[in-house]
């Protein structure tokens, strides 16, 4: 066997390795989506109904609260970057983390000083490289995220939204985030948790028919939306990474695919070229032989003479 045949025997079978790896990585990231997807759905009922206790608190009464009103000068806003823990998702950590630049840019010329908040190692990672402060940063559950993990990261930014912004405190806190759509489509959004817009909600609830409940607080409206706050701020959270898990197994499945597709077509190519070379290979033995065997009855008939 000739040695460039060697070389696209041992390339063949190095990507057949390799496509036989992505395969099943893109067979375990599908079954995963809906999983993911089941979460999601179930998370959004109890995240849609806290909204709505919150916006009906709010409007019902005059109680001034982080979770409702906006500060008259904002000065300093918290940002929480949600990204993956790991790789081969294609850009799915990078989009969510281009789309927390534009925010950060944003929120910079409006004025604002801006903290960062991280969860998975893609976005610690980007941060850390750049030497960028980060206040607090979460990893090792991205693609399964329980209501735990939402609960630890929630507890400081509550802390830092409740605080006066002198004293190391917050005006606002946004989210960036991939909005799961479908499985072919996945967005990197940024959105505004606190202080709620309650004319936004009021004007969703209008468009789609609902009317806001009526409640009576007891013992008070501030009371009532200091419980509030930490389950609001952690449903949130908690329905962002159940979205952001989806979307970055589904980001997985669609690169392995492309990965596996391409190593097949990689595969075909050095085949097609490995059969060229062992033709190459054959006709330049049997001119061998033919030259030879010319050769040798030249020389034969020369010796009769």
């Amino acid at each position: 066997m000739g040695a460039q045949l060697r070389v696209y025997k041992r390339r063949i079978q190095a990507v057949t390795a390799t496509k036989k790896i992505t395969k099943a990585m893109e067979m375990i990231a599908a079954s995963r989506i809906v999983k993911a997807q089941r979460k999601v759905a179930a998370s959004m009922p109890y995240a849609t109904e806290l909204t709505r206790a919150v916006t009906a608190v709010a409007t019902g009464s005059n109680a001034k609260h982080p979770l409702t009103t906006e500060a008259e000068a904002p000065t300093r806003a918290a940002v929480l970057l949600v990204t993956s823990d790991r790789g081969l998702a294609g850009g799915y950590s990078s989009n969510a983390i281009k789309a927390a630049e534009r925010l950060r840019e944003r929120l910079a010329g409006e004025g604002k000083e801006v903290d960062t908040y991280i969860v998975g190692r893609k976005g610690v990672a980007y941060y850390g490289f750049r030497e960028r402060k980060v206040e607090e940063s979460w990893t090792g559950f991205t693609d399964n995220p329980a209501y735990s993990d939402a609960k630890r990261i929630a507890a400081p930014l509550i802390e830092a939204i409740q605080q006066e912004t002198a004293e190391g405190g917050v005006d606002e806190l946004h989210i960036v985030f991939t909005e799961f759509v479908s499985m072919m489509t996945q967005n990197a959004v940024d959105d505004r948790m606190l202080p709620l817009s309650l004319d936004e909600v009021a004007q969703e609830s209008t468009r789609k028919g609902e009317i806001l409940p009526l409640f009576e607080f007891e013992p008070s409206a501030e009371d009532v939306l200091d419980a509030l706050l930490p389950r609001y701020v952690e449903s949130r959270i908690y329905n962002a990474l159940l979205q952001a898990a989806a979307s970055e197994h589904a980001a997985r499945r669609r690169a392995m695919k492309s990965a596996t597709d391409n190593a097949g077509d990689l595969i075909k190519s050095l085949s097609r070229l490995a059969n060229a070379a062992r033709q190459a290979e054959i006709t330049q033995e049997i001119s061998e032989i033919v030259g030879g065997a010319s050769a040798l009855a030249d020389a034969t008939a020369g010796s009769d003479k």
